[in-house]
């Protein structure tokens, strides 16, 4: 984080750190190179179509990293990119972002950076992705943990041993899953949810995981594996519950901040990383997922994933221009000193 930037007002740092390096949040997970193209459906068969926009950008966890960068979070990423012209490409872009610590960032000889191509308008979007063994989600961290307020990780395979090795620092653990082509929506899911402390997801996964037939009704579910469940809903919002201390449950539904899309790719990456800005400085649960929803919609309003992540004053003035009702005061307030502050 930038000396100006004040430093979060929530919860102290973990003291259970393996090393000096001390840091707001980290992400464990696959980096992809993007190739958005804007305005236009999938193509049918022997169909060739037009897109009105494009972009080559860093996708998958380096969304999520560059938001929290740019909300001020003293950021780490940890994966493994190949050592192609793609895996440079993302790896220069994400040097350029102040806050964004890149010591973790690993290459594999002879492996292909992970590609997904996204196919966006602002109604739907579709993806074709390309992986190989060896790149993605590194297994053992490299080097000495850092200590950090909150993390984040896939939990759609067994988990890494050094996020239990986070979490019994103190670290709040986020988990998050990605569609599952299968079909299967396996329940073993679930029970890698019960190593972390928030479980985020949309609500088609919620619903097919949990086989069940309504949002809420999922995060009930939901939460007799993972304290909070966060389920995102599109344009019909968000709704999270929080299963507290001896039942005292917090249900949350936080509607959605009406605005045109441009491309909604990366939205959620977006959402999880202002959920966790909100969990380092300490916010109420209605609070965090506002807040998140807030810089979530501000990113479908242009092209790319990691290119459309807002920064404090960016948010501050969507804000002021969509007026959307309910208590913003915690989030103006915060929006207004860091983004005096902060250096675009």
């Amino acid at each position: 984080m930038p000396p100006s930037v004040p430093a979060p007002t929530g919860p102290a740092a973990p003291t259970g750190a393996e090393t000096g390096v001390e840091t707001d949040v980290v992400f464990g997970g696959t980096v992809f190179c993007d190739l958005v193209m804007s305005g236009t459906p999938l193509p049918g068969p022997g169909e060739e179509v037009f897109a009105d926009g494009f972009a080559l950008v860093p996708g998958g966890t380096a969304n999520r990293a560059v938001a929290t960068a740019r909300l001020g979070m003293r950021t780490g990423i940890s994966a493994v990119l190949g050592d192609d012209v793609l895996g440079e490409h993302v790896r220069t872009v994400l040097d350029r972002e102040p806050g964004l610590d890149l010591r973790w960032l690993q290459r594999a000889p002879g492996r292909q950076t992970p590609v997904t191509v996204a196919v966006t308008n602002e109604h739907d979007r579709g993806f074709i992705t390309y992986e190989e063994d060896g790149t993605g989600v590194p297994q053992q961290w490299p080097g000495a943990l850092p200590s950090a307020r909150a993390a984040h990780v896939g939990i759609a395979r067994p988990l890494p041993g050094w996020v239990g090795r986070l979490r019994a620092a103190g670290t709040t653990v986020f988990g998050g899953v990605g569609w599952d082509g299968t079909g299967t929506w396996s329940p073993q899911v679930l029970r890698h949810a019960e190593e972390v402390d928030v479980f985020v997801l949309n609500d088609l996964e919620a619903l097919n995981y949990t086989r069940t037939g309504s949002v809420e009704e999922a995060a009930r579910v939901l939460t007799r594996h993972v304290r909070t469940v966060v389920i995102t809903q599109g344009r019909d919002g968000v709704t999270a519950l929080d299963a507290g201390a001896e039942g005292a449950a917090s249900l949350v539904r936080v509607p959605a901040v009406p605005v045109r899309a441009v491309d909604p790719t990366g939205a959620g990456d977006v959402f999880t990383a202002g959920l966790m800005t909100g969990t380092v400085l300490g916010w109420d649960l209605r609070t965090r997922v506002a807040f998140a929803g807030l810089a979530a919609t501000s990113s479908v309003r242009s092209l790319g994933g990691s290119l459309s992540a807002p920064r404090p004053g960016e948010l501050l003035e969507f804000l002021a221009e969509t007026a959307p009702e309910g208590d913003w005061s915690t989030v103006r307030d915060w929006l207004q000193g860091t983004a005096t502050l902060q250096p675009t």
